[in-house]
């Protein structure tokens, strides 16, 4: 018997196509499969998303809210659908929530944008590579045109230059409406790379991704400079709300800060957060965005301190969120309503979304760093406690 998947070059997303590769498998695998083939969307929308389709994965999603955002896009109270298999973590994003309800909401504001395509230029010697760094400088007008000749959305905004040996790094910075834009810059990217190897005769060659935008992966340049969006989410808690929900203190969250971030530094991690990539997975997958970019948005920075009222100002800032509320897997039948559930659907739409994530990292850090701690009366635990009762899939 063949051990070629089954696949139409004409249409590969018919039922035919789909019910043949189903059989494929169940004979090679000596097995029935039952729920990977039970879906209820139009299997042609996974054109473009998905090849040589047999069936979907279905993962829980529950819902957690109303989380309060007082944002400049994001305002007022959302139920906020989280795709997971960890049991506690949807109760535990829903406890942080309360205590930004009782708080007043969480403030939250897009920083900047910039997604990159990061080529790098190889010259003979450094002298021609810093010579090129001041005709790129010189040139940007020219470049911008072309880069964004190819997109009706993007815009480059800045070209970064890390001149390094005889080879020049750069990023071209981009911003991409509402989508995450990955494919949009290397696409605008190459045609203006293009145009400067046809301009430049000392260009010996290049690589339209030298790696320097990292993407998909942590990095202390995005740490400072961003990819996607930056996003701070603040809030300011009452001293009794932390005691009457998390029965903690506003000192007691304030030292832990300061030792998860002596821990990051001796560690070499690139945040001090506790937990980010939990809720931002669950959403990534409720959404239908790129789970690869958690790599980048679960950096972050945390920062926090008892006011002069004895209350808690605590703040999150994620330096590279990459989103999307249109294209992408934010079409697909599922995803898309779990974004028409917060309003976040199509254009226009995506630093609402950016928003609300922000917030849902502030109430998974809360929730999670109180709950760490151990009553010295009681000798209990609750995260130990939450995890036996909820998360304990026997």
């Amino acid at each position: 018997m063949s051990t070629k998947i089954p696949r139409s070059k004409e249409n590969d997303y018919t039922p035919e196509m789909i019910a043949e590769r189903q059989t494929f498998l169940e004979d090679k695998a000596g097995t029935t499969l039952h729920h990977t083939k039970g879906f209820t969307f139009d299997p042609e929308s996974m054109a473009g998303n998905c090849e040589q389709l047999f069936g979907v994965a279905q993962v829980p999603i529950g819902v957690a809210g109303p989380l309060v955002v007082n944002g400049e896009h994001a305002q007022g109270d959302f139920y906020v659908p989280m795709a997971t298999i960890e049991g506690t973590l949807v109760a535990s994003y829903n406890r942080g929530m309360r205590v930004i309800r009782e708080s007043g909401g969480v403030t939250t504001t897009v920083m900047g944008e910039a997604m990159q395509r990061a080529p790098v230029f190889m010259f003979k010697n450094a002298r021609d590579a810093r010579d090129f760094g001041n005709w790129v400088r010189d040139n940007f007008a020219a470049i911008k045109a072309q880069a964004e000749s190819t997109t009706s959305v993007g815009k480059l905004l800045e070209i970064e230059q890390y001149p390094v040996h005889n080879m020049v790094y750069t990023r071209f910075d981009y911003s991409t409406g509402d989508a995450a834009g990955q494919n949009m810059t290397g696409g605008a990217t190459f045609v203006a790379c293009e145009w400067i190897r046809a301009n430049y005769p000392k260009l010996r060659t290049y690589g339209l991704s030298g790696g320097m935008d990292t993407e998909k992966k942590t990095s202390f340049v995005n740490s400072l400079k961003g990819r996607g969006r930056k996003v701070t989410a603040e809030i300011t808690i009452p001293r009794q709300v932390l005691s009457d929900v998390l029965r903690t203190t506003p000192e007691h969250l304030r030292n832990s800060t300061g030792v998860n971030t002596l821990a990051a530094f001796l560690t070499g991690a690139s945040n001090n957060a506790a937990h980010p990539a939990n809720g931002l997975a669950a959403l990534f997958m409720a959404t239908g965005q790129d789970m690869a970019n958690i790599g980048e948005a679960n950096q972050c920075s945390v920062y926090s301190y008892v006011n002069t009222a004895g209350d808690l100002y605590y703040s999150v800032t994620l330096p590279a969120l990459i989103m999307a509320t249109y294209g992408g897997g934010t079409g697909l039948a599922t995803q898309r309503e779990c974004l028409e559930l917060m309003g976040c659907y199509g254009k226009g739409k995506a630093y609402k979304l950016l928003e609300i994530a922000a917030g849902l990292v502030v109430a998974g850090e809360l929730s999670l760093v109180s709950a760490t701690k151990t009553d010295k009366e009681t000798g209990t635990n609750e995260w130990v406690d939450a995890h036996e009762k909820l998360g304990r899939n026997r």
